[in-house]
C-alpha cells in the first residue's frame, strides 16, 4: 500500500479485532523481498513444472501475454529461491512499520479488552461514510474504543451513538494512535468537544476509559 497513513489504520483494524491475524512473511517489517513460486526439481520434471506454472498463470489476463510470460521467474532457478529469503536488516531500515506491528501485537496480548475472544464482547457502528467505531467490552469493566477513519478529516456532531458514551464517572483518553511519530505519523489526535467528535483522516485510535 502506497499510503502510509491508510496502511497504519488498516493494520490497527487487522491486528486488534478478535480473529487470529495471519501475517505474511516479513509483512511486519514491510519486507521488500518477493515471494516467487519455486520448486527443487531436476531434469524432465523441472521442465514440466516450469511449463505447467506458465500455463496455469495464463488464466490471468495480466500474465497471459508473451511479454509477461517471458518475465515470469523460473521456478527451478536457485537464484529465484535465494531472492525470496527475508532480509532481516530491513527491521532496522523499516523500523516505523516494525514498531507499529510490535506495539499493536503487544496491546493485543496484554490488554484484556483485546485478548478476550469471548462471543459478544465487541460491538460496532458506522459513524460516517468511511468512519466506524468498535467498542470492546472488557471483563474487568475497562472498555476500549477503536475509532477508524479511512477517509478525510471528519467532524461528527452531534453523534447519537451509544457506543461512544463512556461509562458513568469516566472519560475517554487516548491509549494508542496510528499517528504516533514513532510510526511516521504526524502526532495529531482526535478531539471531542460539545460540538461532537473530530476524527483525523486516515487514522486509527484506541481510547480507554479513565476516571474523571
Amino acid at each position: 500500500m502506497t499510503d502510509p497513513a491508510l496502511y497504519r489504520a488498516i493494520t490497527a483494524l487487522f491486528l486488534l479485532t478478535p480473529q487470529t491475524p495471519m501475517l505474511f512473511q516479513g509483512q511486519e517489517f514491510a519486507a521488500s523481498t518477493p515471494f516467487a513460486y519455486f520448486a527443487d526439481h531436476q531434469g524432465e520434471l523441472a521442465k514440466k513444472v516450469k511449463q505447467g506454472r506458465r500455463e496455469f498463470l495464463q488464466q490471468f489476463s495480466s500474465l497471459a501475454t508473451e511479454a509477461m510470460q517471458a518475465q515470469l521467474p523460473d521456478p527451478t532457478d536457485p537464484q529465484v529461491f535465494a531472492s525470496c529469503k527475508l532480509d532481516f536488516s530491513e527491521r532496522r531500515r523499516h523500523h516505523e512499520t516494525y514498531a507499529l506491528h510490535q506495539d499493536l501485537l503487544r496491546l493485543r496480548r496484554t490488554d484484556v479488552a483485546f485478548n478476550s475472544q469471548q462471543a459478544g464482547t465487541v460491538d460496532g457502528a458506522v459513524l460516517a461514510d468511511r468512519a466506524l467505531v468498535l467498542r470492546f467490552f472488557a471483563p474487568d469493566g475497562k472498555d476500549r474504543l477503536l475509532l477508524i477513519n479511512l477517509g478525510i478529516d471528519t467532524m461528527l456532531g452531534p453523534v447519537p451513538e451509544p457506543l461512544l458514551a463512556p461509562q458513568p464517572g469516566t472519560t475517554w483518553q487516548v491509549l494508542w494512535s496510528s499517528e504516533n511519530p514513532r510510526y511516521g505519523g504526524t502526532g495529531a489526535l482526535p478531539a471531542e468537544n460539545q460540538s461532537g467528535w473530530f476524527i483525523i483522516g486516515k487514522s486509527a485510535v484506541v481510547l480507554a476509559d479513565f476516571p474523571e
